[in-house]
């Protein structure tokens, strides 16, 4: 493989984890940081339950965590080719969940079908992303 090719790998992954961080992070704090605005805004649920706002400020916590660990790996050489695979692992989790969901519970919301449908999307990207030849 020649140099160039191994430099448009490299910048892909970093571009590929960068964009992967930001978007992670916007959904999490968008839930996260008003667990009531967005169960009213974009679910429909008037009225939050304490134990469901806990739970989805741990999760953006969670998401947090995984896309700083991405922009970490994506600026720097160590952890680079396992933060991809990490992306990969994380959306194959989500989407497996949503289509267990989808089965058990029926349609949910709108904005919940379009996240399954961009996860499922997500899947052959990362796995491509993830194949591309590490710098070394």
């Amino acid at each position: 493989m020649s140099t160039i090719e191994k430099e448009r790998a490299l910048k892909l992954k970093q571009a590929y984890l960068v964009l992967s961080s930001i978007i992670v992070t916007v959904i999490a704090l968008l839930y996260g940081l008003s667990p009531q605005w967005f169960a009213r805004s974009f679910l429909g649920v008037w009225d939050l339950d304490v134990n469901l706002a806990h739970i989805l400020r741990a999760v953006m916590g969670l998401y947090v965590g995984f896309g700083l660990f991405w922009l970490f790996s994506a600026l720097g050489n160590r952890h680079r080719n396992t933060a991809v695979l990490t992306t990969l692992i994380f959306a194959a989790g989500l989407v497996s969940g949503r289509i267990i969901s989808l089965v058990a519970d029926g349609l949910p919301s709108l904005l919940l079908v379009g996240y399954t449908v961009a996860e499922l999307a997500l899947l052959p990207v990362a796995y491509w992303i993830y194949r591309l030849p590490e710098e070394r």
